[in-house]
């Protein structure tokens, strides 16, 4: 199974890139691909189309074009299960400790990782 991991723009500002693939890693999923990019306005619109016409969708897009982003293609049995397990809920005060999003996620809006939702995989 492959899924794809974005680590936002507030992961690459704070510093917590390598902390974040790290804790990847040690699951024992293996990168397939990665790539450091800029999320232009045309392509955060698509990635979050679903959210189109809520509150929040300018200030998401907003967000994920504000600075770089890593995307990573991760690999291995399980590997969508085994993200979300690393990654911690949406909302980091959800999150218990030991998670990524419950030891350095802020908010709801900076949780610093975004994981492809069940059943979607992407192809390196």
């Amino acid at each position: 199974e492959t899924t794809l991991v974005l680590l936002k723009p507030d992961a690459i500002q704070r510093g917590l890139a390598g902390e974040i693939v790290s804790r990847l890693e040690k699951t024992g999923l293996k990168i397939k691909g990665m790539k450091l990019l800029h999320v232009s306005q045309e392509l955060a619109n698509q990635h979050y189309g679903e959210h189109v016409g809520k509150p929040f969708f300018d200030g998401l897009v907003s967000f994920i074009t504000s600075g770089p982003i890593v995307a990573m293609a991760l690999e291995g049995n399980g590997a969508v299960a085994i993200v979300r397990k690393t990654m911690g809920a949406t909302n980091p005060a959800d999150s218990p400790p030991g998670t990524v999003r419950g030891d350095y996620g802020i908010d709801i809006g900076r949780n610093l990782v975004h994981g492809v939702g069940l059943g979607r995989v992407c192809e390196a």
